[in-house]
């Protein structure tokens, strides 16, 4: 760790750095959904302005706290808002990435420091270098900043990250969250062919979107669930001898339901603004080793979403095979299948989604 950042670290109490954990955990559950509430009204001065107050709590308490690291965090994010509050900035998906970024590493800080564990795995350093630079920056410089910053903490370049750094007003009249609700009413409807299927959208996304930000979500949330939604849609282009079918395939049937991530990516990339979803949903079936379909890509020519989709997609299957056992066991079972699975999954995301599990477990 950098000397620079040392002396922010230190735990002036406990007992004050507890309390701090306990009402920032409050804040920043408050702080995500107000930030989902911009990415569908991104000109909600309201919104903005109750994001400030929520920010400014933050430094307060950390301040109060004696906490120098909350300070260091929250200080140029203030600013940013302080800026975007007054109009002089626009509100940017990419720029709350960061920001959402930044508090989501301010909470593994918190716990790390608790734990007695290193804080070097979170690049708190290269956090605060990318937030002084935004802080300071211009309108026009916001999302390749937030880019810079997301890709020099996580090590991953946000998914979409070029498709977006475009001028915004190339980017309106697109309303994601339309799209995103008739995705979800596609997946309901695949839902509806089975009762084993009943919940599995949400079940999915769940495990996504977690996993996702278990690893500093460095996948665009909203591409992500457009992917979850979508991804085995093509199931329904298919005939339901085939993939509603109880026993083995045979291989004739096999080469058929291999056809389906086509279908569903093929819907995607013919809509404005969901080309990195659909990239994740052709994807999906491929495997680290290569072995997967339909072009037996390898570990890096694979996008990050699709590993998710991979895992979980898997995970679900064989929970449903395995729930007779029920619940508990039936987990149990899915996590050390695919565990068990290293050639066919990426190990990084392996590690990520253990943690979500985990937490499911021990909730």
């Amino acid at each position: 760790m950098s000397t620079s950042i040392a002396p922010y670290t230190e735990i002036a109490d406990r007992e004050l750095l507890i309390e701090f954990r306990d009402a920032l955990n409050d804040q920043v559950a408050s702080f995500e959904r107000q930030v989902a509430h911009l990415r569908r009204e991104p000109d909600d001065r309201d919104s903005i302005a109750t994001l400030f107050r929520a920010l400014h709590t933050i430094k307060g308490d950390a301040s109060i706290c004696r906490f120098e690291l909350g300070v260091r965090i929250t200080h140029p994010i203030e600013s940013l808002l302080v800026r975007m509050r007054e109009g002089k900035l626009s509100f940017s998906p990419l720029l709350a990435e960061a920001i959402l970024l930044a508090l989501d590493r301010l909470e593994l800080a918190v716990e790390a420091l608790l734990a007695g564990r290193s804080l070097a795995p979170l690049h708190l350093q290269a956090l605060i270098d990318g937030l002084d630079t935004l802080g300071s920056s211009e309108d026009a410089a916001l999302d390749a900043g937030s880019v810079a910053l997301i890709e020099a903490v996580t090590g991953f370049r946000p998914a979409g990250a070029a498709a977006k750094l475009v001028p915004r007003a190339a980017a309106r009249g697109h309303n994601n969250a339309a799209d995103l609700k008739f995705f979800q009413r596609l997946a309901l409807q695949l839902e509806s062919y089975s009762p084993l299927f009943k919940g599995r959208s949400g079940r999915l996304l769940r495990l996504a979107l977690d996993t996702n930000a278990r690893a500093g979500k460095p996948v665009d949330a909203a591409q992500l669930e457009a992917a979850v939604y979508l991804h085995d849609i093509g199931m329904m282009f298919l005939p339901e001898s085939v993939w509603l079918k109880v026993g083995a395939l045979t291989d004739a049937e096999r080469k058929v339901m291999h056809e389906h991530p086509s279908f569903a990516a093929g819907l995607a990339e013919r809509m404005v603004g969901w080309q990195d979803a659909a990239l994740m949903i052709a994807q999906h079936h491929e495997m680290v080793d290569g072995r997967g379909y339909p072009e037996g890509l390898k570990d890096d020519r694979i996008v990050p979403g699709a590993k998710i989709l991979s895992i979980i997609d898997a995970f679900e299957s064989v929970t449903l095979k395995h729930s007779h056992r029920g619940e508990g066991r039936s987990l149990l079972r899915a996590v050390a299948e695919i565990n068990a699975s290293d050639n066919q999954f990426s190990t990084e995301w392996i590690e990520h989604f253990n943690q979500v599990i985990r937490g499911m477990v021990e909730a």
